[in-house]
């Protein structure tokens, strides 16, 4: 693994040109260490490191803290490596880990990750301030904590507001400091000769010793945790990178490298300088048994200092990019920036934040809310590389190629420990992100290029597809309409346009087949497009062709033939009946072949002066099977599934009055034929308010003294009779639609 990294980092790339924009000011570029490395390990190594990791190790003891270390290293390293990736395979943007995520899985993702990720590095900023207090009263214990805390704030903004250059060339000095520290905790007699004997594990949580009470592991994680999250302080930067394919895994994996050392390290001087009740009620115990105290008061000053400073440089970039993407309220005023290129409205906005929370006066709690949002956004950054990686797209060809199980660890990491530490908070984080994502989405869309999310659905979609194919069983229970529409002349779905849309919304689909001869193809192509086109505004999915035939019956049984392999097979053929009784018998083979491929058939008669009428009343024309067996077998021999189904589909898109008709050629009959329509109603969920007629008479006669409707439905004979569509319309005096079962659809089901 260390030689791939090593290699990774070799071939990042060259030196990145400066990118060019005239809408916004050009910025400074940092290089690795000083825009990475240097704010990254000098944000990781900050308040908790001084203040809380001998609190770790007094609840935990040595190995308990030594693993509460690693289990947060192990899911920033995964993150980190995850990050590097993405970083070795494309130039990051401004935003970081924000632009990261809307780049692979869209704007409405990003933007759901993006304003959570922005709070947070907002919130450790006063985690950081905090910390600077804690550090400051043990020098200054007489100085009110309110104006300590408000005025390392106004410190702290002051120096970010004027640029993030003055920010890093402080961070110098820091550094300086931190080291200073360390060699004095370190240096100090502890180090070789222990006040105590180590406590290798904690109770988690039990009586360690009269009068405490000890934390539970995830309670410790959690608290802990915020200390390494500072990984992101170099990504954060990653559109003022000189080189970020390069600046950002080196700097990010150094700096969690560093780190880690450092941690272990002190977890075993810790547990050597006190008891368990000492580590855990003595914040600054680190100081008093440092070999020179005031060198490591100035390296917490500084530190926290610092990491407050980093996240108030971060933070305003974060919400810079959300704004130049127009995903928050008033994005571009958000995302102006200043004649020296900083963000200053978003650093406003930002501070606004930082000095509210501040009077939460509380830094554990504080660091519980931070890391919910940092595994949030690293749970999302894992999620982001285990998909790309998986769909093996030849758009991601990082550098630095890690194995799927790297990334998978830390989503599942940071999912086990989101859940955890706060499971009710946890669920409500995922519940706002989810919440901001659909608001994205129902916004405007704002068109951008390289997103990995189609490659995942079509993926997605191909699993799905193959699966079907791989199971060949139908499913009553799932179906749903999806028509082969024949389409011949330009103008020919003018008039069932509305009536497609009715029978089709709202989870149907439609196929539309051109079909052309050598002489009209070229105009049809673009007609059918159009009329794709319509009806998927409407919220149809519809999918489109345009076939050059000599026949049009000859193009519809090719089509019905070919499209038995496809993932959306049609179900259903819709064809309006001929006008023309000349054409009727080159029909029939059509009607003949769509049985053979069990699909079913919805022959439209459209009244030539009613249309579809007032949409208000459609009669359903049943043929009561009275035969002694089950009632799907008697459905399936009547031939009354697909009839059932769509005059249901189409009475609830129009609010219509269902009128259930039975023909019966005596007055016996009446009685067997009604109980058959009230099990129907029962079995098939039939409206209650639709009205049950049984006729005595030929089914002419019924025909023409039926009450007046604006839709009939009825069966399709075997060998369909020109005379027999006509007449019915006539006699009916409305459009009809003549149905034949493919015998794979229910109205049981």
């Amino acid at each position: 693994m260390a030689w791939r990294i090593f290699r990774g980092w070799r071939q990042a790339g060259t030196k990145q040109s400066k990118p060019h924009s005239s809408d916004f000011p050009e910025v400074k570029r940092y290089n690795t260490f000083e825009g990475v490395f240097k704010p990254t390990l000098l944000t990781i190594l900050g308040a908790i490191m001084y203040l809380r990791v001998g609190w770790v190790v007094g609840n935990a003891g040595l190995l308990g803290g030594m693993l509460v270390v690693l289990a947060a290293i192990s899911i920033t390293l995964a993150t980190g490596l995850s990050i590097a990736s993405i970083a070795t395979n494309t130039r990051l943007g401004a935003g970081g880990t924000y632009a990261t995520i809307a780049k692979s899985l869209g704007l409405e993702v990003g933007a759901a990750v993006g304003i959570p990720l922005f709070l947070s590095q907002s919130l450790a900023a006063t985690l950081y301030l905090i910390g600077f207090r804690e550090g400051w009263l043990s020098i200054f214990p007489q100085h009110p904590a309110i104006l300590v805390d408000f005025g390392a704030f106004a410190v702290v903004f002051a120096v970010a507001f004027i640029s993030a250059g003055l920010a890093f060339r402080l961070q110098y000095l820091v550094l300086i400091l931190i080291i200073g520290s360390l060699i004095s905790v370190f240096a100090s007699p502890v180090t070789w000769d222990p006040v105590v004997s180590p406590q290798l594990w904690g109770t988690f949580p039990g009586q360690v010793e009269t009068g405490f009470v000890g934390t539970d592991f995830w309670g410790v994680f959690a608290v802990f945790f915020p200390a390494v999250t500072g990984i992101l302080s170099g990504v954060n930067l990653s559109g003022e990178l000189e080189n970020s394919r390069r600046s950002i895994p080196i700097g990010t994996l150094s700096a969690i490298g560093v780190s880690a050392v450092v941690y272990l390290g002190l977890c075993w001087w810790l547990s050597r300088s006190g008891t368990p009740f000492q580590l855990v009620r003595n914040y600054t115990i680190l100081a008093e048994r440092s070999l020179w105290q005031p060198a490591v008061v100035a390296g917490l000053l500084a530190a926290t200092f610092s990491a407050a400073l980093s996240s108030f440089v971060g933070a305003p970039r974060i919400l810079m990019a959300l704004g130049r993407d127009r995903t928050i309220p008033a994005g571009r005023w958000v995302a102006s920036l200043s004649r020296n290129g900083e963000p200053r409205r978003a650093l406003a906005i930002s501070g606004s934040i930082v000095a509210i929370s501040l009077l939460l006066r509380n830094l554990n709690a504080i660091a519980s809310l931070i890391t919910i949002f940092f595994l949030l956004t690293y749970a999302t950054v894992n999620l982001v590389v285990a998909i790309e990686t998986s769909l093996g797209l030849m758009t991601f060809r990082p550098t630095l190629r890690l194995p799927l199980l790297v990334p998978l660890y830390g989503l599942f990491g940071c999912t086990v420990a989101m859940f955890a530490i706060d499971p009710l908070f946890s669920l409500s984080a995922l519940v706002v992100a989810i919440a901001i994502s659909l608001r994205i989405a129902t916004q405007t869309p704002i068109r951008r290029t390289g997103e990995a999310r189609s490659g995942l659905f079509e993926a997605l979609a191909q699993w799905a597809a193959t699966k079907t194919m791989e199971l060949a069983v139908a499913s009553a229970r799932a179906w749903k309409p999806t028509l082969l529409v024949p389409v011949e002349d330009k103008s020919q779905l003018l008039g069932e346009f509305r009536l497609l849309l009715d029978l089709c919304q709202p989870e149907g689909t439609i196929n539309l087949l051109g079909l052309a001869s050598s002489a009209t193809v070229r105009d049809l192509s673009p007609r059918i497009g159009d009329l794709s086109a319509a009806l998927q505004r409407r919220g149809i999915f519809t999918t489109h062709s345009t076939i050059e035939v000599d026949t049009a019956a000859t193009g519809i049984i090719a089509a019905l033939q070919t499209l038995q392999s496809a993932f959306f097979r049609p179900n259903v053929l819709f064809v309006r009946g001929p006008e023309d009784p000349s054409n009727w018998t080159e029909t029939l083979p059509v009607f003949d072949e769509a049985r053979r491929l069990k699909v079913g058939v919805m022959l439209l008669g459209l009244h030539p002066v009613a249309g579809l009428g007032r949409a208000e009343v459609i009669s359903l024309w049943i043929r009561p099977q009275l035969e002694p067996i089950p009632l799907a077998d008697r459905l399936q021999k009547g031939s009354i599934n697909l009839s059932l189904l769509m005059s249901l589909r189409l009475q609830k898109a129009w609010q219509a009055q269902l009128n259930l008709i039975a023909a019966v050629a005596t007055k016996e009959e009446t009685k067997p034929a009604r109980e058959f329509i009230e099990e129907l109603r029962d079995y098939c969920r039939i409206p209650a308010r639709a009205r049950t007629i049984v006729m005595v008479g030929s089914f002419a006669d019924c025909l023409a003294n039926a009450p007046q409707s604006d839709m009939d439905f009825m069966g399709l004979q075997t060998t369909p009779e020109y005379g027999f569509v006509q007449q019915a319309m006539a006699l009916t005096g409305s459009s009809c639609i003549f149905t034949s079962d493919s015998g794979i659809e229910s109205a049981l089901a």
